[in-house]
Formats: C-alpha cells, sequence, structure tokens
C-alpha cells in the first residue's frame, strides 16, 4: 500500500514497571459525575443516565513520572481550566457489556485532566451548540502513567486531589461518584462497542478553576501516583501542526 503522505504516529501510554506502551484508540469523558460539582457548575445532579463527550486520540499529552509537563495554554480562550480525573483503560472489546462483568474488560487505570475552554462552553452550552471546540483541542487530555490493574487492582474510592501552585483546589473520593466504573463501561458500551485501546475519563469533583501562563499543577490518586504540569504559554496552531 501506497500513502499520499506518512500516517500519524499513533498516541501511546506508558505503563508503570513495563517497557510494553499502551496504544491509544479513542478517548470518552464522562460530563457531571460529582453531585457538587454539578452543583457548581449550576446544573441539576439528579439525573438518569451519564452524559459523555469525546476528545481525539492526539490530544493526549502524557506526563512521565517525576517530571512536569509542558501544557501549552491554547488558543481562542481567556478561561482555562483544570478538571482532574480517574482515567479508566479497556483493554479487552465488547458491547452491551453487563455492569458486573465490567472490570473483566478494563486493564488500568491513571490520572488524568481534562483540560476545558471554559469561557467556550458557556458560549457552546448557551446556544445549544457542540461543545467540541471547548474540550476537543490539543493536548486536552492530560494523563499519566497507566498503572495495570493487575498490579493496583479496581479503583473503588481512594482519594482525588489537585492543587496548583501548592494551594490545594480539589479534593474528593473516587467513591463520591454519581457512576461508578462499572456503570460508565455498562452505559457507553450501549452506544458504542469498546475495544482495547479505548480511555474513559470518568468526571471531575467541585473545586475547577482557572490557570494562567507559569502555574503549576499536580494531581494525585491514592495508588495510581500523580502528575504534574506547567502551563506555558500558548503556541500557533501552526507551530503545532509543524511539530505533529
Amino acid at each position: 500500500m501506497e500513502w499520499l503522505f506518512d500516517p500519524p504516529s499513533r498516541p501511546s501510554l506508558a505503563i508503570a514497571g513495563s517497557s510494553k506502551r499502551f496504544a491509544v484508540r479513542r478517548i470518552w469523558c464522562v460530563g457531571r459525575n460529582y453531585r457538587a460539582h454539578v452543583q457548581e457548575m449550576g446544573g441539576d445532579p439528579q439525573r438518569d443516565t451519564p452524559i459523555f463527550f469525546a476528545k481525539p486520540s492526539d490530544a493526549i499529552l502524557q506526563v512521565a513520572s517525576g517530571e512536569f509537563g509542558q501544557l501549552p495554554y491554547p488558543p481562542h480562550t481567556a478561561d482555562f481550566h483544570y478538571e482532574a480525573e480517574l482515567v479508566v483503560a479497556i483493554g479487552q472489546a465488547g458491547h452491551n457489556i453487563a455492569a458486573e462483568a465490567a472490570h473483566a474488560h478494563v486493564i488500568g487505570y491513571a490520572v488524568g485532566l481534562d483540560m476545558t475552554r471554559r469561557d467556550a462552553q458557556r458560549v457552546a452550552k448557551a446556544g445549544g451548540h457542540p461543545w467540541e471546540l471547548a474540550k476537543s483541542f490539543d493536548h486536552s487530555a492530560v494523563i499519566g502513567e497507566l498503572h495495570l490493574a493487575t498490579e493496583v487492582g479496581h479503583r473503588h474510592d481512594g482519594k482525588l486531589a489537585l492543587s496548583v501552585d501548592g494551594t490545594a483546589r480539589q479534593s474528593a473520593d473516587l467513591s463520591e461518584m454519581i457512576w461508578n466504573v462499572p456503570l460508565i463501561v455498562a452505559h457507553l458500551s450501549r452506544w458504542v462497542a469498546l475495544a482495547p485501546g479505548d480511555l474513559i475519563y470518568t468526571g471531575t469533583p467541585e473545586g475547577v478553576g482557572a490557570v494562567t501562563v507559569g502555574q503549576r499543577l499536580y494531581a494525585s490518586i491514592d495508588h495510581l501516583g500523580s502528575l504534574a504540569v506547567q502551563v506555558v504559554a500558548p503556541k500557533s496552531l501552526a507551530t503545532q501542526a509543524d511539530a505533529a
């Protein structure tokens, strides 16, 4: 087969304690999965099914353990928000998965940040428009090392925390999620066939807020380590395209 141009490399994640890597296929995200955050954003936490949205796989920004990642401030926003989250990695394909069978499809977990252009999201919500430009931009899916479930178990609880320049901003327990991991996997698999390489960002607790250039974010989850990034000056879209 002859390509018109060289196909892009597939994004992948480092795996803690392994030389192997996890090839990323799709990124799904759950919206409004902690009651206090739903209320913080002016919403109603009483709902029947989860809200899902997607990010492109090349939105991944993996941060190596013990290092500060460089997170470019995106263009067309003046309100750049962090959202610390548990990320679920799918290792076994499935469709219409029962909640009680969901863990068999989960290969591991990671700490993640769902970065958001909050001002663009507000405009989209007000107009009844899609959220893509608010959620699905370059470097918007920050993630740490993947920890295999065979090593850390399945995460039902544990502290999730985020600080900005050393000041605590988010703190919650995973047990506070409205929909836990098995329910998320079950609901999502009714709509799409899940496959190895899929990632699911499971939602964020209260305490989200804006960051500016120069600030440092530190996110952690019990048993899953941590990640750290510094917000850096924005790059032009042309520069980002050249780098890709």
